[in-house]
């Protein structure tokens, strides 16, 4: 088993969160997760009706660092152990967006 340097864990750890971050919350995925919790059309703002068939379960996991945030972690973890270096530098993209979505909500806007 392959344990990680520091700067490893650092890109796995920032391209974990980066990854939830984009299912969980980022607007380019509102209608595949709209499709995949069965909002359908009619649900658009807090206060509307949700649906009958609306996956509340799977909506609680998916919007939880904790619970998906986990079970990602521990994909880029076996993807690490099973090829080292394609982990690392796949990582790096998704690292790098985390690191400036992170800026740009630390970095006052003009």
């Amino acid at each position: 088993m392959k344990i990680p340097n520091w700067y490893e864990l650092i890109l796995l750890a920032a391209a974990a969160y980066r990854l939830w971050r984009l299912l969980a919350l980022d607007d380019i995925f509102d209608r595949p997760r709209r499709w995949f919790l069965r909002l359908g059309d009619t649900w658009e703002k807090d206060g509307d009706p949700v649906p009958d068939s609306y996956r509340a379960g799977w909506a609680e996991f998916l919007l939880c660092p904790w619970c998906l945030g986990a079970w990602l972690s521990l994909g880029w973890w076996i993807g690490f152990q099973a090829w080292p270096h394609a982990a690392v530098v796949v990582a790096v993209p998704f690292a790098i967006s985390a690191l400036v979505g992170a800026a740009a909500q630390a970095l006052p806007s003009d």
